[in-house]
């Protein structure tokens, strides 16, 4: 599982959150293991919590109005009990003063403490997507990942059925290539899957015949998507033997795959001499559009042909 620490994390963030670093500075080897997160009952990041503390606190002015106005004793009792809940950092927003007992606490427990004039509200808006993309639940699978009419794309078969031919064609009508024979899934939400490509393979494309292509060089910038969330995979079946294997022709039902817990659209497309897969593939993306909008052909010839058989009896 992929970890960040929380220098990384600050590195990352500095520039946008206009972070400073102002105590505990031997703290940026702490990690936010999603391995742990996943089985703790605290929140990832959140304001300052007693009850479920945070692995990121936010302080921002009620919480130092709050830590303000507790006795000295109360008030030790309390940080003691923030220092023992094992959090990762703080972070003092909105441009408040941060006070001495604050500093100190960090110091000691060596937990960073990061600044930033941003309102709290708005910095954990900015900081929630990176934190679910850094620690996202991964995988790789084999296959091209696309950009085809603005949905993300996954062709798959087995090994020299064409999915690379197929995906050059449809770079060449204008389809953008996120990734080629290694495609890296990040579960960035419930229900969602981005896919990326590995920096070593990034920008190529490789064809039987022709070797490794780069796609910014021939086809332009254009030809590139950096990520996509994956909505739709399309299957490509080789003949077996002289015959073409049994696929049915009125699926009733749509073909469904599952990647790490989500569920995801799969249409299985037969290859045969003569047939234009990427007009095939183009159509499913269109197909799959129409029933996110409700609209189904299948059902509608259905219903039409149930309406003539009633008429005739």
């Amino acid at each position: 599982m992929p970890r960040i620490s929380v220098a990384q994390l600050f590195e990352d963030n500095r520039d946008r959150l206009r972070l400073a670093w102002i105590a505990g500075r031997d703290g940026g080897v702490r990690e936010l293991d999603p391995g742990n997160l996943k089985d703790s009952h605290e929140g990832l990041i959140g304001h300052l919590n007693f009850i479920h503390p945070n692995w990121i606190q936010v302080i921002a002015r009620p919480e130092l109005d709050h830590l303000n106005s507790l006795d000295p004793a109360a008030r030790q009792q309390t940080l003691r009990e923030l220092a023992a809940s094992g959090l990762a950092c703080m972070i003092a927003a909105g441009g408040e003063s941060v006070p001495a007992h604050l500093h100190a606490l960090a110091d000691s427990m060596h937990t960073a403490l990061f600044a930033s004039p941003l309102d709290s509200v708005e910095l954990m808006w900015m900081l929630r997507p990176y934190l679910a993309r850094a620690l996202a639940e991964s995988t790789t699978v084999h296959g091209v990942l696309l950009d085809v009419l603005g949905m993300g794309v996954m062709i798959t078969g087995d090994s020299a059925v064409g999915k690379s031919e197929l995906a050059l064609e449809l770079i060449s009508r204008g389809s953008g290539l996120i990734a080629d024979d290694v495609i890296e899934l990040y579960r960035i939400a419930p229900e969602t899957l981005e896919g990326r490509c590995p920096s070593l393979l990034r920008d190529f494309l490789e064809v039987r015949g022709l070797g490794v292509l780069n796609i910014r060089t021939i086809f332009g910038e254009a030809a590139l998507r950096p990520r996509k969330n994956l909505k739709l995979i399309v299957h490509l079946e080789k003949p077996a033997g002289a015959e073409p294997q049994y696929v049915e022709r009125l699926p009733l039902k749509p073909g469904v795959e599952e990647i790490m817990g989500v569920s995801l659209r799969k249409v299985t497309i037969p290859v045969a001499a003569g047939r234009n897969l990427a007009v095939l593939v183009e159509a499913a993306v269109r197909n799959y559009v129409l029933q996110l909008r409700g609209i189904d052909s299948t059902q509608d010839f259905i219903a039409r042909q149930s309406q003539q058989i009633a008429k005739g009896e």
